[in-house]
């Protein structure tokens, strides 16, 4: 018993074995609580993240299931410490890493929160408002860089460095780093310019110079379009808002020009009917409006009409259907009237062959 005694009372860095004793049960304590209420965190996220909804709990629930097993290490050995007498620089040491680990895992968190509450809020603004929705990656890089500046920051300034002149130093050479990289600035001012100012968003139909598709994807060095054949064009941002673009998906109506010509044998007065015709097959559709119909050039070898008309929905497929409708009742108009387009010939008529006289005879007697 005496032995037990005297070996707990050896000493070891102003301690007895017997308070290290103490401070190592007081780290292995806490690190298994701290594993322990990690593990039911993560327990409980998974079994609310597979509901269809989005509970309260879920955002914080994820955050803390974030947490690292580094930091609980030294957020046990600290723990520990504290039952310990240690000398004021070894005490010193163990406030400024633990201070420094919390500082990563808070960034950590943070940053977590940020990126999971902008997933949830992209959900709910993709189907109402995609104009929301496109700019929250954005929104999410500017956060996370903010974060993490500040982490480091206070990382520096618990280690003694001097941040003022750090800055100072910064602002300088930061002149220096943005000549080298001024295409990528380029590009993220862009991109913020796009978060801004919206000229287009997430799902939008766009035309940029020779390329057309439909917006996937927009980040803060590039813009990616799905092309109506199919691939996939990636555009940085810088060049998308220095080109001249079509944002099909805010067109309210197309404007329809329809050039006719009729032969130059048509009489006035069929040419007179014809803009009557065309407003009437124009009109039939209710997704249109009919704006004119003239004749607009008297030709060597043919009369010029032009028709504007205008299809009120910005559907391709249906401007395309109500065209081929016109299209086609147009011909059998001008069939029926005998008016002949350009180069087209008037359709042989067919016309039964006459019987021989003697022969009408034979068959009227025979009935």
């Amino acid at each position: 018993m005496n032995d037990a005694e005297n070996l707990f009372a050896e000493v070891f860095l102003g301690n007895s074995l017997w308070q290290w004793t103490i401070a190592g049960s007081i780290a292995t304590l806490t690190l298994l609580a701290l594993l322990l209420f990690r593990r039911l965190v993560n327990v409980q996220y998974e079994r609310l993240a597979t509901t269809p909804h989005t509970e309260m709990m879920e955002l914080p629930l994820k955050v803390l299931s974030r947490t690292t097993l580094p930091f609980m290490l030294i957020a046990a050995l600290f723990a520990g410490l504290q039952a310990l007498v240690l000398p004021p620089k070894l005490t010193a040491l163990a406030w400024t890493v633990f201070t420094i680990a919390a500082f990563w895992q808070a960034g950590l968190w943070g940053s977590t929160a940020v990126l999971a509450w902008l997933g949830q809020r992209a959900q709910r603004e993709m189907m109402a408002n995609r104009a929301v929705a496109s700019t929250l990656g954005i929104i999410g890089f500017i956060a996370r860089v903010t974060i993490w500046s500040f982490v480091v920051m206070l990382t520096l300034d618990n280690l003694g460095v001097e941040i003022k002149p750090l800055l100072a130093g910064l602002g300088i050479g930061g002149i220096a780093v943005a000549l080298a990289v001024q295409n990528v600035l380029g590009d993220l001012f862009a991109s913020l310019a796009i978060t801004l100012d919206r000229p287009f968003v997430v799902g939008d139909a766009l035309e940029i110079d020779n390329f057309s598709g439909t917006v996937e994807y927009i980040g803060v060095k590039s813009t990616r379009l799905r092309s109506v054949t199919g691939e996939q064009i990636i555009i940085p941002n810088a060049n998308l808002m220095n080109s001249r673009m079509r944002n099909y998906s805010r067109l309210r109506e197309r404007r329809v020009v329809l050039p006719i010509s009729v032969s130059i044998d048509t009489p006035p007065e069929k040419l007179a009917r014809i803009p009557a015709i065309i407003r009437s097959l124009v009109d039939e559709h209710p997704n249109t409006r009919f704006e004119r119909a003239h004749l607009t050039k008297i030709g060597s070898n043919a009369f010029d009409f032009e028709t504007v008309y205008y299809v009120t929905v910005s559907d391709y497929n249906r401007h395309m259907d109500i065209q081929q409708s016109i299209f086609l009742k147009l011909l059998e108009s001008f069939e029926r009237e005998e008016i002949w387009l350009v180069n087209m010939k008037p359709r042989p008529k067919i016309v039964a062959p006459r019987k021989d006289p003697a022969e009408q005879l034979e068959a009227s007697a025979n009935t």
